[in-house]
């Protein structure tokens, strides 16, 4: 394929945010706590990352571990922080106790970021019926990706889940970009490029030496490379 390819990297701090830049990242998502999962971080490290690195930045609205919305009004609180700071893309993604999209939740949010660009994040791993919560969300404002590895297994599981919704790609609730992560491999890669997706999350794959160490700017040129020549 011609286009290339979005590499998006999780980034804890400004240095991994420099690392992954310099490595060939075309975007970051802003994650603090990953023991959580990944949770909304500061506004300060959003500031810090923001003055280090020219690349686009979205950034985590999530207050704990697991896809409930929680409080809310901490949210919208979050959200209007960072907005103020200067975040104009985010990631999000709620879902209610019988695993349904959570569409108060992010009705509420939504209007908060004002037509911002983001991403609904592995949670659609998780929903009662992934078809179904696409096409419930397909009129939200500013939802332009899918973050899923097909299963909350990881791609591996999931790897004919995303053939699939590739080809679906354009139909109601599948306009969003496939933003493929979770467990992914470079030996993923091929077959998945070939399918049309053109956008890959990593994270644990950018630290060779583990979630204590920092973004690897090596790691990161593995895989620009590595989609660059799929």
């Amino acid at each position: 394929m011609s286009e290339r390819a979005v590499l998006e990297v999780i980034a804890l701090g400004a240095e991994d945010a420099v690392a992954a830049e310099a490595g060939g990242a075309d975007r970051l998502e802003l994650v603090t706590d990953m023991a959580a999962d990944g949770l909304t971080p500061p506004v300060e490290t959003f500031a810090e990352i923001r003055a280090a690195v020219g690349i686009s930045l979205r950034v985590m609205l999530r207050l704990a571990d697991g896809f409930a919305a929680g409080d809310v009004r901490e949210l919208l609180r979050a959200a209007r922080e960072l907005r103020a700071a200067g975040a104009d893309e985010f990631v999000l993604g709620f879902l209610d106790e019988t695993g349904e999209p959570d569409l108060p939740a992010l009705e509420a949010v939504l209007a908060e970021l004002d037509g911002c660009r983001w991403t609904f994040h592995r949670a659609i791993d998780r929903a009662a019926d992934r078809d179904a919560l696409r096409k419930s969300l397909a009129d939200l404002p500013g939802l332009d990706a899918y973050l899923t590895a097909g299963s909350a297994a990881g791609v591996d599981e999931g790897l004919a889940t995303l053939l699939v919704e590739a080809a679906r790609s354009g139909e109601q609730g599948y306009e969003p970009r496939l933003l493929v992560g979770g467990g992914l491999r470079l030996d993923h890669l091929p077959r998945l490029r070939a399918a049309g997706v053109d956008a890959f999350h990593i994270g644990g794959a950018a630290r060779p030496g583990g979630w204590d160490a920092p973004v690897s700017a090596e790691a990161v040129r593995e895989w620009r490379t590595a989609l660059d020549a799929a």
